[in-house]
């Protein structure tokens, strides 16, 4: 969409233009009209600039009068258009530029003798078709790159709306894969201990309020997303008792840092789902962030064993997150999964810092 500030830049721009252009053949002309012996050097410039002008005055007219054939069936009726408006802009031209020439001359207490109406349409005529015919070539010109823009401006709407909509699809996606494998948990921890059940069932309940707000926000701070991480990993440790020890290490800058909403939870859970569950000592889980060089860096450590892990990329949790990085941030985000020597496992994301 073009601003009205943008529109007052459009037409100066183009008054200017047409300024220029007439200046230029008024400085031409006035060279012949000194070798000549012309006595009055103003006559050049008002012979060139009321030529210039009008066909300043009428390009726009023009411009307007090709969008309208445009939209006419078939190309003999588009030259018919445009005969007719050849006739038009040369019957224009030719009288409101000699219009002016008589008026100036008028003025100045100068006779003007530029000969018979039918002398002047006939030496103007031929110019004027040209003349025509080029500025019909620059508008049409014109035409096909406010389309180009139109069509590039709907296709990055149409791109951001398909993304929207994935995200949208993606999100809905992760709430009822973490809601079943967290129900899951419940129900083996219900029949061992009720009163640990309760705490978990408070604890899913506050998760789950928060989730929902978080999720209606699309975005928000990494302090908000870790009041959701923390819930879980209550969750978790009431579930797996001392086999599991969580840490959360982030720097206040990272925690000021923007972020797609529940965009930790997946590869939480999966290192606790796929690591403490399969792993029969202890294991230790930790969650870091900061910023380094304009990137946030976030990172899920575990302990656990590491072998065969390569199957949880395909994973609805990490396959989720993958497809949000990519629909938001593209080839600036990255996603790493490493094993380390001790047999655990450590998972990177970096995206773009953004404080809020």
């Amino acid at each position: 969409m073009t601003t009205a500030r943008q529109q007052r830049s459009l037409v100066w721009a183009y008054a200017a233009s047409v300024l220029a252009v007439g200046l230029l053949q008024s400085l031409a002309e006035l060279q012949h009209y000194l070798e000549r012996g012309g006595e009055h050097p103003w006559e050049p410039f008002l012979w060139e600039l009321s030529s210039v002008l009008m066909t300043g005055l009428l390009g726009p007219l023009i411009y307007r009068w090709h969008l309208l054939g445009l939209a006419l069936p078939g190309r003999l009726r588009l030259s018919v258009h445009h005969l007719v408006g050849a006739a038009g802009y040369t019957l224009a031209h030719v009288a409101g530029m000699f219009g002016l020439r008589f008026a100036v001359y008028a003025l100045a207490g100068l006779a003007y003798r530029p000969g018979s109406a039918a002398e002047i349409l006939a030496y103007e005529t031929g110019k004027d078709l040209v003349s025509y015919a080029i500025i019909v070539a620059i508008c049409h010109g014109i035409y096909v790159m406010v389309e180009m823009r139109r069509r590039e401006q709907e296709l990055l709407q149409l791109r951001a709306e398909l993304a929207e909509a994935q995200l949208t699809r993606l999100t809905e996606q992760i709430q009822p894969h973490f809601l079943f494998n967290t129900l899951n948990l419940i129900s083996s921890v219900m029949y061992e201990d009720v009163a640990r059940a309760d705490r978990i069932l408070c604890d899913l309940a506050a998760l789950l309020r928060q989730a929902l707000s978080a999720q209606d926000s699309g975005r928000h701070t990494l302090a908000q997303e870790l009041s959701l991480v923390e819930p879980y990993l209550n969750i978790m440790q009431a579930r797996f008792g001392e086999r599991l020890s969580v840490q959360i290490e982030a720097s206040e800058e990272a925690r000021r840092c923007l972020l797609p909403a529940l965009l930790l939870i997946a590869p939480v859970e999966n290192a606790i789902t796929h690591d403490v569950a399969q792993s029969s000592g202890p294991v230790r889980v930790s969650v870091g962030a900061e910023v380094l060089a304009g990137e946030l860096l976030l990172t899920v450590k575990n302990s656990g064993i590491a072998a065969r892990r390569d199957h949880r990329d395909g994973a609805i949790g990490m396959a989720n997150t993958r497809a949000r990085l990519l629909s938001l941030y593209g080839e600036r985000a990255q996603l790493a999964l490493q094993a380390d020597a001790a047999g655990g496992s450590c998972l990177s994301l970096r995206l773009p810092a953004e404080l809020q």
